[in-house]
């Protein structure tokens, strides 16, 4: 049974994993080997961590943590949107939007954005959210990487 909660300090290294397999499968597809390398060959640091306790949420499946998502209430952003390969396809991914959005609608938010993947781009379609034009996103790490800029109104 699929539970989602806010994320612990100790999660840190699940999700860390979870991001790692998640780009390092769906994300070859759409980057070079040097941008998906790039991308996941960064070191859990204290930075991130401390992330994940303040920002994340995780998703379990009974006691397998498969997901990650994030909502920053301040800007708005959905963010770290990552499900274990062994999951993807299983409706956990659009499990985890919704439960964001659910808690951006509690803060008072009415639109949400993301950056979304190429390879991402259509399931963010299917959740409802707008955006066509190419962008490009830049990662806390400086790598430059092709992405598409959505948004959502928000209807409670």
């Amino acid at each position: 049974m699929l539970q989602i909660r806010p994320a612990r300090y100790s999660d840190a290294e699940a999700a860390f994993d979870i991001r790692f397999q998640a780009i390092r499968h769906q994300c070859i597809s759409v980057y070079t080997p040097e941008q998906v390398r790039a991308w996941t060959q960064v070191p859990l640091t204290e930075a991130y961590r401390a992330s994940v306790e303040q920002h994340y949420h995780i998703a379990w499946w009974g006691d397998v943590p498969v997901a990650t998502g994030l909502i920053d209430f301040q800007s708005g952003e959905l963010g770290a949107l990552f499900v274990l390969p062994a999951y993807m396809g299983t409706g956990i991914g659009k499990a985890m939007v919704r439960h964001l959005e659910r808690l951006a609608l509690e803060a008072g938010l009415t639109e949400i954005h993301l950056d979304a993947t190429p390879n991402a781009t259509p399931f963010y379609h299917r959740c409802g959210y707008q955006g066509e034009a190419e962008g490009i996103y830049t990662s806390p790490s400086g790598l430059e990487l092709a992405c598409t800029p959505m948004r959502k109104r928000l209807i409670g």
